[in-house]
C-alpha cells in the first residue's frame, strides 16, 4: 500500500523534496503540503503540471496550523520535514507532534535530493539566516570572473507567486526582475547578483533550472537560502558562520548539518565580533567538523552620504528575513546608525496591517523596520509606514534600494555591506586553489 505523506515547507525545500524524492515514486502518495514562516504562500495549489501523472488535481497547500486536524483526517502515514532556519527544539516539537498522532517523522539525507552537475559546482550555505551568504556568494562571483570564468548563480527558491510561471526563472537584466513581478525578498537577492553582472537562475523544477544554467556556465554557484542545504551537488562547499550569535551554528537545523559538511567554514562579520565569540564559534566548529579550513572576513558597512545627520532622528530599515526567522535584533543600518551618531526611532507606533503584524510577532526588534514586502498590498503598508514615522532621514539597509520600489518621501541614505577578506589567502585562496583543482 502507498504511504500517505504530508510534506511540511515555506514554498522552497518542500517543492524540491517532492520533486526529486516523491513525484514519481508509487510508494508514495503526497496528500498535502503545509506552509509555515512566509506569508500568502498558503490556501493555493501545487499545480498538476507540475506535479505529474499521478496528481492530476495537484496538490492542496494548507496552513502548517492545520497540521494536527491533516494528520488525523488523511490517516496519515508519515510527515517529511522540509523547511530551514529553525531550532533543533522547534525541529522536535514537530516531531513530538507528529509522533503523538501516530504519524512517523521524516528528515530527508543531505544528498538524497541533491541534483548532480556536469560543470563544477561552488556552493554558498550558512548555519542561520543574515550570516553574510550573500556577500559570499558576490564574493566568490568576482573571483571566478577575475579567474576569466563564467560564472552563474543557481539561487534558492522562493517561488511565492504563480508557481507554473515561476516553473525556471532566469534573471540576467533588471527588466527580468521587474517583469517576474518579484517581491522586495526576491529583487534584495536576485539585483545584486544581476548588477555584478551575473545571470541568476531560480524557480521551482530544479531539474530544469539546472539543464538551462549548465548551458552557459563555466562554473556553476549554489546560492543558498536561510540556513538550508544545497540543492546541487557541491564539489566545494562553502558555509558561512556568524561570530555575533555564537552558538547558533550547532543549535539550529540543518545549519548545523551544513556545518558538518562543509569543506570550507567562513567566519564573517570577525572584524566586529568579541574575541571571546570569536573563539566560542571556532571551538564548535573544530569539535564537529575538525577537517575543514576555515578563513575570516569582514563585513564592511559602507555608508553613501548622511554628513550632518548627528543627533538626527532617522528611520533604519533593515533585512527582512534576517531580523524576522533569522532572529538578529539589529543589522547594516543599526550599525551605520552608530557611525554617523544619529538616533534610529521607533516605527511601531506608525506601523499599519501586516507591518505592525509583523513588528508584534517579532517584539525583540527595536528602533528599526524589517523590509516585508511579500505581496503588493504589503510593500504598499511598508511604504505608508515608513512615510508616516517622523524622522529627519531614512537609512535603507537592504540589498536592494527600496527607493527604487516605493515612493519614500524623506531623504534616503543608502547602506551597503559588502564581505572583505582579513588574511591571505583567505577565501580567495580557496576558490584558486579550486580551480586549478578542476581543470
Amino acid at each position: 500500500m502507498k504511504k500517505k505523506v504530508i510534506i511540511m515547507g515555506a514554498a522552497g525545500r518542500d517543492f524540491h523534496n517532492f520533486n526529486v524524492y516523491y513525484k514519481d515514486n508509487p510508494g508514495y502518495e503526497v496528500v498535502a503540503f503545509t506552509a509555515a514562516q512566509i506569508p500568502f504562500i498558503y490556501d493555493r495549489i501545487y499545480p498538476p503540471e507540475l506535479a505529474g501523472p499521478l496528481y492530476p488535481e495537484g496538490i492542496p497547500i494548507y496552513p502548517e496550523e492545520r497540521l494536527p486536524v491533516l494528520i488525523a483526517s488523511k490517516a496519515l502515514d508519515e510527515v517529511v520535514f522540509s523547511y530551514s532556519d529553525v531550532s533543533h527544539e522547534h525541529v522536535m516539537h514537530r516531531a513530538s507532534l507528529a509522533v503523538s498522532l501516530s504519524a512517523d517523522f521524516t528528515l530527508l539525507g543531505a544528498e538524497k535530493t541533491m541534483l548532480k552537475s556536469r560543470k563544477p559546482v561552488i556552493s554558498v550555505c550558512a548555519v542561520r539566516t543574515g550570516c553574510g551568504k550573500s556577500g559570499v556568494t558576490r564574493f566568490v562571483a568576482r573571483v571566478l570572473l577575475n579567474a576569466e570564468k563564467t560564472p552563474v548563480a543557481i539561487r534558492h527558491p522562493m517561488p511565492y507567486g504563480d508557481l507554473l510561471r515561476e516553473k525556471v526563472q532566469r534573471f540576467k537584466t533588471l527588466k527580468d526582475i521587474t517583469a517576474a513581478g518579484c517581491t522586495i525578498e526576491e529583487r534584495e537577492e536576485f539585483e545584486p547578483l544581476v548588477n555584478a553582472g551575473i545571470t541568476v537562475y531560480a524557480g521551482v523544477d530544479y531539474g530544469e533550472i539546472l539543464k538551462e544554467a549548465e548551458e552557459e556556465a563555466e562554473v556553476i554557484i549554489w546560492d543558498g537560502g536561510n540556513n538550508d542545504l544545497p540543492f546541487i551537488k557541491p564539489d566545494l562547499e562553502l558555509v558561512v558562520v556568524d561570530p555575533l550569535r555564537p552558538g547558533h551554528e550547532i543549535k539550529y537545523f540543518p545549519g548545523e548539518a551544513n556545518l558538518r559538511r562543509a569543506q570550507c567554514v567562513i567566519i564573517n562579520k570577525a572584524d566586529s565580533a568579541k574575541a571571546t565569540d570569536l573563539e566560542t564559534v571556532k571551538k564548535n566548529i573544530k569539535e564537529v567538523n575538525p577537517k575543514s579550513t576555515v578563513v575570516q572576513t569582514a563585513s564592511v558597512v559602507k555608508v553613501d552620504g548622511g554628513t550632518g545627520l548627528a543627533g538626527k532622528k532617522v528611520l533604519v530599515i533593515e533585512d527582512g528575513p534576517t531580523l524576522t526567522h533569522g532572529g538578529m535584533s539589529y543589522g547594516a543600518g543599526i550599525v551605520a546608525a552608530g557611525m554617523l551618531k544619529a538616533v534610529p526611532v521607533d516605527p511601531r507606533p506608525y506601523a499599519i496591517g501586516t507591518i505592525k503584524d509583523t513588528l508584534e510577532t517579532y517584539p525583540h526588534l527595536k528602533n528599526l523596520l524589517p523590509a516585508t514586502g511579500y505581496s503588493p498590498a504589503q510593500i504598499r503598508e511598508l511604504e505608508e509606514t515608513i512615510n508616516s514615522t517622523p524622522c529627519d532621514a531614512v537609512l535603507v539597509a537592504t540589498p536592494v534600494n527600496l527607493a527604487d520600489i516605493i515612493t519614500i518621501s524623506k531623504p534616503v541614505i543608502r547602506v551597503t555591506f559588502e564581505v572583505e577578506e582579513l588574511e591571505k589567502p583567505g577565501l580567495s585562496g580557496v576558490i584558486k586553489e579550486f580551480l586549478e583543482r578542476s581543470k
